[in-house]
């Protein structure tokens, strides 16, 4: 499954999103959620934990001047990317306000 998440991961009931994702899953950060692209977040370290890929939207990287401080773990990806994911994952759950 896709997760797209877009709020920030202190605005949120982070505890129950992570609960409900599984190795199989990938996450992609968009909008808000790019805060997440950030070393040491408790989203990113339970991914890593996980073997769960994470991406990253790369215009709403640039967009919240963030490009300079992504994790190396994160996969920076355009909106072409994003519809390869959308193919790969024919189920999809959006996490946000």
């Amino acid at each position: 499954m896709l997760y797209t998440y877009s709020v920030s991961i202190y605005q949120s009931d982070l505890e129950a999103f992570l609960s409900l994702l599984t190795k199989e899953d990938d996450v992609l950060l968009i909008q808000d959620g790019v805060l997440a692209v950030l070393e040491d977040n408790p989203l990113l370290k339970h991914c890593l934990q996980q073997q769960i890929s994470v991406y990253a939207l790369i215009d709403d990287v640039l967009a919240r001047g963030l490009k300079h401080q992504v994790s190396h773990h994160i996969k920076l990806i355009n909106y072409s990317d994003f519809v390869d994911l959308t193919v790969k994952h024919p189920q999809q759950i959006h996490w946000g306000a």
